[in-house]
């Protein structure tokens, strides 16, 4: 089965949410939560990402994951996952309680797709205007990381993780190898451009939002990445707030009085949505 074949089959029967000007979602993905150990890359930015949970739900913010929220190749127990990140899930559940959380799985976590809570794609509508955003995880435009996920699973855990620990990245990784991330991503733009689609991905860890003002034309396909929570000092996502887009990021930073507090800076955007998209 060929990439776009993969990618259509996240969207089969992907579940809609409304998209209009009152609305508000925060997209994250690739958090990568781990157990603690030095293999955790999301433990050095648990603190920016537990700022930016409580800053999203004060704001009455719809929080969306787009797949490897925990990191189960080099884990096994997805419970001990919880326990080292509790205040992370309480965070969640705060959200689950008013019905403002969506989750998708990735290559990473792949093993959740069984949660009934867990899809491999999700759509923002607005019908009113014919607009639509295909989010998903982006792995499927890569057969080791979807298809051959099982071969890249026992290669991670018992090669690449231990030798991670002396400083050995994986190179099968599409975060730590720019060929494959740039490869993945074409295919991403040519599935976004043939179908027609507004697409937004993770997976790669690139961020990604276009230098323009408006997302408006009938058919136009273009392709955004939220980034991912395991930047060596940031974390980044993007926020659809009404019908526009800004690409965000989330770090420590300093006063005049070089007190730390964490910082949300709005990189790029807004990109505004108007018009029909597929």
């Amino acid at each position: 089965m060929g990439y776009q074949k993969r990618l259509d089959r996240a969207f089969e029967q992907a579940p809609c949410l409304l998209l209009d000007q009152r609305t508000r979602y925060i997209l994250m993905s690739d958090c990568h939560r781990g157990t603690g150990m030095s293999y955790d890359n999301f433990l050095k930015n648990q603190h920016l990402f537990f700022a930016a949970l409580n800053y999203y739900y004060d704001q009455g913010f719809h929080y969306i994951e787009l797949g490897d929220g925990e990191e189960l190749w080099e884990n096994r127990e997805y419970q001990l996952i919880r326990d080292c990140h509790s205040d992370v899930y309480w965070m969640f559940s705060r959200f689950e309680k008013e019905c403002r959380i969506c989750r998708l799985y990735g290559n990473h976590d792949m093993e959740l797709k069984k949660d009934k809570d867990r899809i491999p794609g999700l759509i923002l509508e607005n019908r009113q205007q014919g607009q639509k955003i295909w989010l998903t995880h982006g792995h499927q435009a890569d057969w080791l990381n979807s298809s051959g996920w099982r071969l890249s699973r026992f290669l991670v855990r018992y090669i690449w993780k231990p030798l991670e620990q002396f400083g050995v990245l994986d190179p099968t990784s599409a975060a730590r190898n720019y060929k494959k991330a740039g490869c993945t991503e074409q295919h991403l733009i040519q599935y976004a451009q043939k179908r027609g689609r507004l697409l937004i991905t993770g997976h790669t860890h690139r961020p990604r939002l276009p230098e323009r003002k408006y997302c408006c034309s009938e058919g136009e396909g273009l392709y955004l990445n939220v980034g991912s929570c395991v930047h060596p000092r940031c974390i980044t996502g993007i926020e659809i707030i009404g019908m526009q887009l800004y690409l965000v990021k989330w770090s420590m930073t300093s006063d005049r009085d070089l007190r730390l507090y964490v910082s949300r800076e709005v990189l790029d955007g807004p990109l505004t949505l108007t018009g029909d998209n597929g």
